[in-house]
């Protein structure tokens, strides 16, 4: 049996399976886009697929921490969008 590959989201700090979450990915050019693929190149993290948890990660800039670099707005509204919100 295949274990589920656990992440962490750097909002709630809960280890959770991939399924479950959202990947936000810096490439090495310092363009930072949405991993729905969970496979592009660079440094990336990881958040709860969840409302509330994307609207904290944008009031407490917790991509902008993560990644080490400027995260735009379009990005926190691309998650929500990802997850009906």
């Amino acid at each position: 049996m295949k274990k589920t590959p656990l992440r962490l989201c750097i909002v709630t700090r809960e280890s959770l399976p991939k399924g479950s979450l959202l990947r936000i990915v810096k490439n090495k050019d310092g363009q930072v886009f949405v991993d729905d693929s969970f496979t592009l190149e660079g440094r990336g993290c990881y958040l709860k697929k969840d409302k509330n948890v994307i609207l904290k990660a944008q009031k407490t800039n917790a991509l902008s921490k993560a990644l080490r670099c400027k995260v735009d707005s379009a990005i926190y509204q691309d998650l929500l969008n990802k997850i009906g919100g």
